[in-house]
């Protein structure tokens, strides 16, 4: 019995429709604006500057040879680190044990 290999088949690259459109329309030294983080780098992007949403602001992102073939959201991260709460709390607890004696 002879299996045959399945070929893989290269997905569809997604880019939104308004973002393509103004690829063409804007000059390469223009900031354009977006909302779509789904949207795949293309060669056509290279050398933009995108304003990417994160949920707060647009974070301009330069494009470059290397960001083909990712997503734009990977490039503009929606969560801030915050400190680790349990160094201050701990150093909180200590003074106020301090305090009662």
């Amino acid at each position: 019995m002879i299996r045959e290999k399945k070929r893989f088949v290269a997905k569809k690259t997604f880019v939104a429709k308004h973002l393509s459109e103004k690829m063409q329309k804007i000059k390469k030294g223009e900031i354009i604006i977006t909302w779509s983080r789904a949207s795949t780098i293309i060669p056509p992007m290279v050398g933009h500057t995108i304003g990417i949403h994160n949920g707060k602001e647009h974070l301009p992102i330069y494009i470059t040879d290397s960001m083909i073939g990712h997503k734009l959201g990977e490039f503009a991260p929606t969560r801030t680190f915050a400190r680790d709460a349990r160094k201050n709390n701990d150093k909180k607890s200590v003074m106020k044990k301090k305090k009662k004696k």
